[in-house]
């Protein structure tokens, strides 16, 4: 029998006018916006609505908006959509699987991961950390070049992303991504990039942020979800709350294991990924992942109106 998995996405799928098309159209939609500018004491919906795009790039705005972004789509379609089986979300995205899913609540999680933003950003000064990407290297191959670059440069670099097949981030101090990129070159690396994020998000630079995080989350009340959720930082399937709590808790400074979160829903027999909210990349992602592995899949991304038709 057929399964079916939910899939959210994290930061970087943000972009002024999210959602506004869905706000226009779907009265759910727009309570769900309403919802969380009264949360969080400020206009969220127009900062998605209109930008500036600079200030929606500021991570503690751009977590609370992905997340409204995929709330929207969850409550005004999840009824029109096929049941998840099993829900999973990149960095960001876990909480608004957890909200899809019934384990927490909208306003906590819209307040809660704000300050994660917030928390993430501060822990490591502007330029001290970066991140890179690393595409067409094995992940042994990008594991010894950041071995090589933390020697190289005494300081701290791991890989943060395992997002695909040959493509994965790297995050530290700035002087280890520099000396792993090198590292890398030297191995064959097909193509690295600097990305444009100004802190070393899922690296050891982040425990600060993740002992602010730890109290907060620790207040949070979490149900038994409605499906099982794939965790980041074990690529288990999760359901009891003390499971759901310690695994946000330990993703903020752990690695986002996204192309393992994928052969395990494809080793569960899930054929229908369903990404919800901003952005393909999730579903593009479990496409050719599954493609790769010689399963055929359907994978759909919903996040306006229009794309309802995709599923026929």
């Amino acid at each position: 029998m057929s399964k079916a998995a939910w899939l959210f996405p994290g930061q970087g799928s943000q972009s002024v006018g999210m959602g506004v098309a869905l706000a226009k159209a779907e009265p759910a939609a727009r309570k769900v916006l309403q919802e969380a500018d009264a949360a969080l004491g400020f206009p969220l919906s127009h900062l998605m609505a209109e930008g500036p795009e600079e200030t929606l790039k500021l991570t503690e705005h751009t977590q609370p908006a992905i997340l409204t972004h995929s709330i929207m789509v969850a409550r005004t379609y999840g009824d029109r959509l096929p049941k998840p089986d099993f829900a999973a979300g990149h960095s960001l995205g876990e909480y608004s699987a957890l909200v899809a899913i019934g384990s927490l609540d909208f306003d906590a999680a819209v307040k809660t991961v704000r300050e994660r933003g917030r928390a993430m950003q501060t822990a490591v000064p502007v330029g001290v950390g970066a991140m890179a990407a690393i595409l067409g290297m094995s992940a042994a191959d990008v594991e010894a070049a950041c071995q090589e670059g933390s020697e190289k440069s005494g300081k701290i670099v791991v890989p943060a992303n395992f997002n695909g097949p040959g493509q994965i981030v790297i995050a530290g101090h700035a002087e280890a991504v520099e000396a792993a990129m090198e590292a890398a070159r030297a191995r064959g690396g097909r193509k690295m990039m600097k990305l444009p994020v100004s802190a070393p998000f899922h690296s050891p630079l982040m425990k600060p942020a993740q002992a602010h995080m730890a109290p907060i989350l620790g207040g949070l009340d979490f149900a038994k979800p409605a499906c099982p959720l794939v965790n980041n930082v074990d690529v288990a399937l999760a359901s009891e709350p003390e499971a759901l709590r310690d695994g946000l808790v330990r993703q903020i400074s752990g690695a986002v294991r996204w192309q393992a979160t994928l052969a395990l829903l494809l080793e569960q027999g899930v054929t229908t990924f369903i990404e919800l909210g901003p952005g393909k990349v999730l579903s593009g992602l479990a496409k050719r992942q599954a493609k790769e592995a010689g399963i055929e899949v359907s994978s759909f991304s919903i996040g306006s109106p229009e794309d309802l038709a995709q599923l026929g």
